[in-house]
């Protein structure tokens, strides 16, 4: 077990030792001043934050940057937090809404072919599959990608929740701040929207 202690900026020295912090014990932490306490919840949740920014914007530069914004905005206005969702809900839904606004704002340019295979994003798996194998699902999943991003707003963020990210329906209408009946009906659209787009 990992034992930290934070020092409270109080008027005494004052030391409360956490044995694995819950977020809760982080978010406090982080508003006592504890700067390092919000870069654990960072380690904690960037993963999911940056795959989620990704499926928006459908390249890493933009993904990272967009993740970046997410968690300097999550802090800037972490005493807003009222502890009523999962800290993760809550970072989820900031990272939403940057990433709807990125993508209204400005055209999303998945990265080209030719620069994934520059970037050594394709990996070398020869025993698996061919090389062309790679380039055809690569290309695939390049414009189903494209499709996504012509979607309207709320269809496109219930989507790659729910099928990317695997959440509930009660869970994506907490993070976009809808019902539950909003978005079963917006995952239904953008379902039907996407086959049209595909084919």
């Amino acid at each position: 077990m990992i034992t930290r202690a934070w020092t409270w900026p109080l008027e005494r020295d004052y030391k409360v030792a956490v044995t694995n912090p819950t977020d809760g014990d982080l978010v406090a932490a982080t508003l006592a001043g504890d700067r390092d306490a919000f870069g654990v919840i960072v380690e904690r949740h960037r993963r999911h934050v940056y795959q989620l920014c990704f499926r928006f914007v459908g390249n890493h530069e933009d993904a990272s940057d967009l993740a970046q914004d997410v968690f300097i905005r999550a802090f800037r206005s972490l005493k807003t937090f009222k502890g009523d969702a999962a800290l993760g809900t809550w970072l989820h839904r900031i990272a939403v809404n940057v990433s709807l606004n990125k993508v209204s704002a400005a055209k999303v340019r998945p990265e080209p072919l030719d620069a994934l295979l520059r970037a050594g994003d394709l990996r070398a798996a020869a025993d698996i599959e061919s090389a062309s194998d790679a380039l055809l699902r690569d290309e695939r999943a390049a414009i189903v990608r494209a499709a996504i991003a012509k979607l309207p707003k709320k269809q496109r963020a219930t989507l790659i929740l729910r099928v990317y990210h695997d959440l509930s329906h009660q869970e994506i209408a907490g993070i976009l701040g809808s019902s539950v009946g909003a978005v079963k009906a917006n995952f239904f659209h953008a379902l039907g929207n996407l086959k049209k787009l595909l084919s």
